[in-house]
């Protein structure tokens, strides 16, 4: 892959190999970042890096790229070496078989995205004083030398907004686009007035949608189980220890461990509190089952789930109906619940285009994985027309 050429300044631009994110300040590179985007945050990959959750060892190998501009920071990608494909959600199985049997090396590559956290966002980082073709070119060269130097066999660009997809795009044509979808809330549908309140929500949506979501609320009452949202400090040491319990089962129960150890999750609640909701739901006022969201200024983003009980409709409440009641309580716009899903579609979560980006150092594999790509974005437009012709809302004249 060339490198293009920097523009010539004053105050050059350089590319340096960050091998933590201990290695730059908290304030530095968080003023990169979206407020709206809590799970870029230093805070947030530092608890990764620093409980263990993401290192050489787990397959995540840090190698964030970092701009500067004399002694500040200008720029950034998150960056990994990955020595395996778990964790990702953009599923590149087939194309590391592909390769290994024709006699090549897969891993490692070199991947952008938040480990173990499937939210779209940005991830080409820079200051909003920083010249943007500038940044994103001194990135471009000091990404393409790490994948030349260390004969990577690919990079992968995953979860990123989608204009910064086309920024690179616009700067490197050949980078492979794979289309996908993800199913999200947003207070109003996609145009429309806000819904104000849930049951605002609820008379938008047909009547047997709206009867389904009734019932299914009622049901998890039936059984006794009141639901309690805690909030930041609020979120004492034992309802996290609680939580943590549900989240593994829910991974033990896949027959696989936790990708998250304990001290990712006591870290968070220490250094970035202000992002985070719990929702706790509980059986004669015991705590049986927990659902973890964090929160920017905008947007609601639901991550981890776990219980310790059977219930029926239990899932759909702590999950999907808690998260769309607290945005419209507390004027936030957006509500991204994860992925999959038709389940959240007649739940009234809309398909949302998502685009990754591939580059691959083989040239034989770049043109299987291309026309792959080609085609399943045939299919993935259908899908997503079919589900937007589904969604549950009253259309005029029904």
């Amino acid at each position: 892959m060339p490198s293009p050429t920097l523009s010539s300044g004053s105050s050059p631009l350089v590319c340096t190999i960050l091998p933590g994110i201990a290695r730059v300040a908290a304030s530095q590179w968080d003023r990169l970042v979206d407020p709206d985007q809590p799970f870029l945050r230093h805070a947030y990959l530092h608890a990764l890096e620093a409980s263990g959750s993401v290192s050489v060892a787990t397959g995540w190998e840090p190698a964030h790229l970092a701009v500067w501009q004399g002694q500040d920071l200008v720029g950034a990608l998150p960056l990994y070496r990955k020595h395996h494909s778990y964790g990702e959600y953009v599923f590149d199985w087939t194309f590391a078989d592909a390769l290994e049997r024709a006699g090549g090396r897969y891993y490692p590559k070199a991947l952008s995205a938040i480990p173990y956290t499937p939210v779209p966002g940005p991830r080409t980082l820079m200051t909003s004083e920083s010249d943007e073709a500038e940044v994103r070119q001194a990135l471009a060269q000091g990404l393409w030398q790490l994948c030349d130097d260390e004969a990577l066999s690919s990079w992968h660009l995953l979860f990123s907004a989608l204009d910064d997809v086309a920024a690179w795009q616009a700067l490197y044509p050949e980078l492979i686009a794979r289309e996908g979808v993800q199913f999200q809330w947003r207070d109003g549908g996609l145009d429309g007035p806000g819904f104000g309140d849930f049951d605002g929500f609820l008379a938008t949506l047909t009547a047997k949608r709206r009867k389904m979501i009734k019932r299914e609320r009622r049901i998890v009452t039936d059984q006794g189980i009141t639901l309690h949202r805690l909030e930041g400090e609020a979120i004492t040491s034992e309802a996290l220890a609680h939580f943590y319990r549900c989240y593994t089962n829910t991974y033990h129960e896949r027959g696989r461990p936790p990708y998250l150890n304990r001290d990712f999750f006591q870290r968070i609640k220490r250094t970035m509190p202000e992002s985070l909701l719990l929702v706790q739901a509980r059986l004669d006022d015991r705590p049986v089952a927990a659902a973890l969201y964090f929160r920017g200024t905008q947007s609601l983003y639901g991550r981890y789930w776990g219980s310790e009980v059977l219930a029926d409709c239990l899932h759909f409440e702590a999950c999907y109906y808690q998260g769309i009641e607290y945005c419209l309580e507390q004027g936030l716009t957006l509500f991204d619940p994860g992925t999959q899903g038709e389940h959240k579609l007649v739940r009234g979560f809309h398909p949302q285009p998502l685009r990754s980006l591939h580059y691959f150092a083989h040239p034989g594999l770049a043109a299987g994985v291309a026309r792959f790509c080609e085609e399943e974005a045939q299919h993935m437009a259908a899908y997503r027309h079919a589900a937007s012709e589904a969604l549950p809302f009253r259309r005029e004249g029904k």
